[in-house]
């Protein structure tokens, strides 16, 4: 049974200020969202983690087959005007958030549409809400403000002003990043320059 609301993301509406973006509260199905939680790899560094690197029960695999599938590259294909055949796919997850975390920044040029679900039972902090902002120097200049409690998803078409970031948190903050890329050495790049991160992290106890 799919656990994403693919449904509900169709019927949610694209704004276009100041980029191309959507918030879909519910993404991921309410009756699927426990197990998925139970079957979250277990993370104690912050960064990012390619899935490939990680251990995790069936439904986190389940939905991450389900994430790379062709349903949903033809929803959001046609939620974003843009085509996605034969665009690779990464996925990477976050569990945990430092303080340099969350600065305002576009992501690479090589992605195409990013993804964020979020994976946090409550969220009751002012830090760690990311902001759809309309610039590059102001975190306070924002159209929308994103809780990342669990189910919650945010996307956006990549861009020059695709600005984004969240203020300041340090803990606990599960978040799974889907990408659509530009091509296969992009998709191997990024995973490998993920897992090279991730085994420093394992070398610094401090990281």
């Amino acid at each position: 049974m799919s656990a994403i609301d693919l449904d509900g993301f169709r019927s949610t509406p694209l704004c276009h200020d100041p980029y191309d973006y959507l918030i879909v509260p519910g993404f991921l199905k309410a009756a699927a969202v426990g197990a998925i939680d139970a079957d979250y790899p277990h993370i104690a560094k912050a960064g990012s983690f390619p899935v490939s690197g990680l251990d995790f029960g069936p439904a986190f695999a389940a939905l991450a087959e389900e994430l790379q599938g062709p349903a949903v590259a033809e929803a959001f294909a046609a939620k974003f005007a843009v085509a996605l055949d034969g665009c690779p796919t990464t996925i990477t997850v976050r569990g945990r958030c430092r303080a340099r975390d969350g600065r305002i920044h576009t992501d690479t040029d090589s992605k195409i549409i990013t993804v964020l679900i979020y994976m946090n039972a409550s969220w009751e902090e002012d830090g760690g809400r990311l902001r759809v902002l309309r610039s590059g120097n102001d975190l306070d200049d924002f159209t929308a403000e994103v809780p990342p409690i669990a189910g919650t998803m945010l996307a956006f078409r990549r861009s020059a002003t695709s600005f984004h970031g969240h203020p300041p948190f340090v803990g606990e903050r599960r978040v799974i990043q889907l990408n659509w890329v530009t091509d296969e050495e992009v998709a191997r790049h990024e995973q490998t320059r993920h897992q090279f991160t991730a085994r420093l992290k394992k070398l610094n106890p401090f990281g």
